[in-house]
């Protein structure tokens, strides 16, 4: 797809005349390594910086819609995926066109792991971005500035000394 632009140089083209570009420019993604979670930052961030990072709860979203089941005919691994979604904290932000885009991703996922070929890399590379978009994986998030706030683990608690010396004196100790 060829971009175009305005032209404004030469006198013979209309004003505002869309003619092709001798030079093609290309805005660019977010390239290189995954950046760090917020809390993992060092340094002073700008009020705005901190406010661009969209935070949501880990976990299943209290209000999920009702969403078809997996088709049976899936393979197992893209009904787990598929299932996956539904338990993620991103899916708070899914609509239904991200719902059907996800049936979608699973039903392709389906029909490549259940083929007899092995899958090539137009495919493998048109499934991870179809993935992408739909933000599965952290790294994903992370470029689209989302996180998905962590559980905290439980306060460890930490042993009697009467259930050791009962242990003790069980053992002969």
């Amino acid at each position: 797809m060829t971009p175009w632009r305005r032209a404004r140089w030469d006198s013979s083209y209309p004003p505002g005349a869309l003619v092709a570009p001798w030079t093609l420019e290309v805005d660019m993604g977010a390239r290189g390594p995954v950046g760090k979670r917020s809390e993992e930052r060092m340094g002073h961030r700008s009020k705005t910086e901190k406010d661009a990072i969209t935070k949501a709860p880990s976990g299943p979203p209290a209000d999920l819609p009702d969403l078809p089941e997996p088709s049976p005919l899936w393979h197992p691994i893209a009904t787990d995926w598929y299932l996956s979604l539904q338990a993620s904290g991103q899916a708070a932000f899914y609509q239904p066109s991200d719902w059907a885009v996800a049936r979608y991703a699973a039903e392709l996922m389906s029909r490549g792991l259940s083929s007899d070929r092995p899958p090539n890399g137009q495919y493998v590379a048109a499934l991870n971005s179809l993935m992408g978009t739909l933000l599965t994986t952290e790294g994903d998030r992370r470029r689209a500035r989302m996180e998905l706030e962590r559980k905290k683990p439980p306060a460890a608690t930490s042993a009697k000394v009467t259930a050791l010396d009962d242990y003790r004196s069980a053992f002969g100790g």
